[in-house]
């Protein structure tokens, strides 16, 4: 598993710019669908399923093209793999949890 470095946010912290809310500009827009800040509107929002807010609007583009996806046994492997890591990453939570709940 890859770790999350500070760099990874520095796109994120730029476009967000804490302190500065009244200056933040959106870098979406129909014209420049890879921007990775988007602004929505209240009425926008409103619209959605109980008002869902898993606001999806970058897509893959490789994935989009059923031609261009890996080999099912691939895609498998890959699938068993995250999961496995996902576990671990859990188990390491639990026994984390355990242990300091036996201090207490």
């Amino acid at each position: 598993m890859k770790p999350l470095r500070r760099a990874d946010l520095d796109d994120f912290v730029a476009c967000y710019r804490p302190g500065e809310r009244h200056l933040r500009e959106p870098t979406w827009s129909p014209d420049n669908e890879g921007g990775r800040w988007r602004a929505f509107e209240y009425d926008e929002l409103a619209k959605r399923d109980k008002l869902n807010l898993d606001l999806l609007w970058i897509r893959d583009r490789a994935l989009a093209d059923s031609e261009n996806l890996p080999e099912p046994e691939v895609l498998a492997a890959e699938i068993v793999e995250d999961l496995q890591a996902a576990l671990e990453a859990f188990q390491g939570i639990a026994q984390e949890l355990e242990s300091s709940g036996d201090a207490a």
